[in-house]
């Protein structure tokens, strides 16, 4: 199982790095709780019902908060309107506390990188070649 819910249709390889790339910085977080992409894909993260949606309304927002992943910068990304949450906004603001503890070591955010930019660089071909 790969731990990502997608609407029909196929998912692009934009999708599979992004999708990897949360399960990574949140999979060790407790919360149940899930993502949701600019696309539709629903990424669960946590062993439990999702109490909130985080939902990215493009790859460049994805690719911003990966780049920055603190509380700040989410309710900052909420407020623009470049980000939702759908659910329970409490639930979410206790994530957003556990978040503060998260420290990424230096590879996992060299992968990070690197998947951001191939999520951002297939987005855009994908977007280049539906035009």
């Amino acid at each position: 199982m790969s731990g990502s819910v997608r609407l029909p249709g196929s998912r692009s390889s934009a999708t599979e790095c992004a999708a990897g790339a949360l399960r990574q910085v949140f999979g060790r977080l407790a919360s149940g709780f899930a993502f949701r992409l600019w696309d539709g894909t629903e990424v669960p993260i946590g062993g439990e019902a999702a109490a909130f949606i985080v939902v990215f309304h493009s790859p460049e927002t994805f690719a911003r908060l990966m780049r920055d992943p603190t509380p700040y910068a989410f309710a900052e990304a909420y407020v623009e309107s470049a980000i939702d949450i759908e659910g329970d906004l409490f639930a979410a603001m206790g994530v957003a506390a556990a978040l503060e503890s998260l420290r990424l070591p230096l590879a996992e955010r060299v992968r990070l990188a690197w998947a951001m930019r191939t999520a951002v660089r297939s987005s855009g071909a994908a977007d280049g070649a539906s035009r």
